[in-house]
């Protein structure tokens, strides 16, 4: 008998694996077929990762704390099949051998600044230069390239914590960033941004996710339909700095107050056209109609291959558009795709861009008695 035993003993692990429960699941690899492995590194000296979120309705979140970059975003299409809708890598070295603002967390101020320059309190504070002769997203001491320390909250919640030192990017001031990731039973994703700082400075914080409803990065988003809640826009100098005006959207490429085709905005000719070549599609700041309020919809994308349709509601006051323009095939993406002019779209709801040097525009100056805080919720739903 005891021989007996010992042999059922040893034979159970068989019995589940061919007979009872099939092959066993492999925990590195996510539902969207990520590796985590391939997510931890050293970088900067801290470590690396790729964290989870689900939800009951079997959506996926896979974020990395390298740059609080969104790395997939894998939700339902209307026949229920799963699509991954944000464009990104496979791997941690692809995000760090080469800068990028995939997926990324920005900051400390998002967007353009004029000559990587502002005055605060008659200092005139210089930045670092990573645009032409401006600074964009921070410079390279961005927030995009940093590391964070998370802490899981739930199966569907994470936080991102950093300490911006002063002086970082030019910047003044201490910061403590807190930036908190939930994936919710309605398949929204709630980005929660808020921050402190022990001096004056400027914040506008944003998440550069490209998204492509379709699921697949071989086709442009120019078929998508695009909403945006938004009665004027703010237009570029040729060097892509903000010119300080306020312009109505009304007879313009930049009209998206009904859904609109993004390859028929594109096509539209009329006041403002030359905008467009500037930045060889759109890349512009729509000042939306909002006022602050999080629940009215600020703007919507509705991609009709695969019915996924997808709402932008924010407390802020503006949203950058960008049609993906630079995109030029040299970045190769998960699944081994080259990523392709206008394959993709970021909807980034933040402050007017080049705000510090324009102070009849709502102001990003952060004071140490306040906090920032700032809403973004993208919902996905089918039609």
């Amino acid at each position: 008998m005891k021989n007996i035993a010992c042999h059922i003993t040893f034979l159970l692990p068989l019995f589940f694996l061919f007979f009872g429960c099939g092959a066993p699941v492999d925990q590195d690899v996510t539902s969207s077929g990520l590796s985590k492995r391939r997510f931890e590194a050293i970088v900067n000296g801290d470590s690396t990762h790729l964290f989870v979120l689900r939800n009951a309705q079997g959506a996926e979140l896979c974020l990395t704390n390298y740059g609080g970059r969104i790395v997939s975003l894998w939700v339902p299409d209307r026949s229920g099949k799963f699509r991954d809708v944000v464009l990104g890598f496979d791997n941690i070295a692809e995000y760090t051998a080469k800068p990028s603002s995939f997926g990324a967390t920005i900051g400390r101020v998002a967007n353009r600044i004029d000559h990587g320059q502002f005055v605060l309190d008659g200092d005139t504070a210089q930045l670092d230069i990573n645009s032409g002769e401006h600074t964009i997203h921070g410079g390279a001491a961005g927030w995009q390239n940093q590391v964070y320390q998370a802490t899981v909250l739930s199966d569907s919640s994470l936080m991102l914590r950093y300490t911006s030192p002063d002086g970082e990017g030019g910047f003044p001031g201490k910061v403590e960033v807190k930036v908190l990731y939930t994936l919710t039973h309605d398949n929204s994703l709630a980005i929660q941004y808020t921050c402190n700082s022990d001096r004056k400075t400027p914040i506008n914080m944003t998440n550069h996710s490209f998204f492509n409803l379709s699921g697949d990065p071989h086709k442009t988003i120019l078929q998508d339909s695009l909403y945006v809640h938004a009665d004027n826009f703010t237009p570029l100098r040729e060097d892509l700095i903000t010119t300080g005006e306020i312009l109505p959207v009304a007879e313009t490429p930049f009209d998206f107050r009904k859904k609109t085709s993004i390859g028929e905005a594109l096509s539209k000719q009329g006041q403002a056209v030359e905008q467009l070549s500037y930045v060889n599609g759109i890349d512009h700041n729509f000042v939306l109609n909002t006022q602050g309020d999080s629940r009215q919809l600020a703007a919507s994308l509705y991609a009709a291959e695969s019915g996924i349709l997808m709402e932008v509601y924010t407390d802020q006051p503006g949203l950058q558009v960008y049609t993906g323009n630079m995109l030029d095939g040299s970045r190769i993406g998960k699944d081994g795709i080259p990523y392709h002019k206008q394959t993709a779209i970021c909807l980034e709801s933040q402050y007017f861009p080049d705000s510090p040097n324009k102070p009849h525009w709502p102001s990003i100056t952060l004071l140490p008695e306040n906090t920032y805080s700032h809403l973004c919720v993208y919902r996905f739903r089918v039609k």
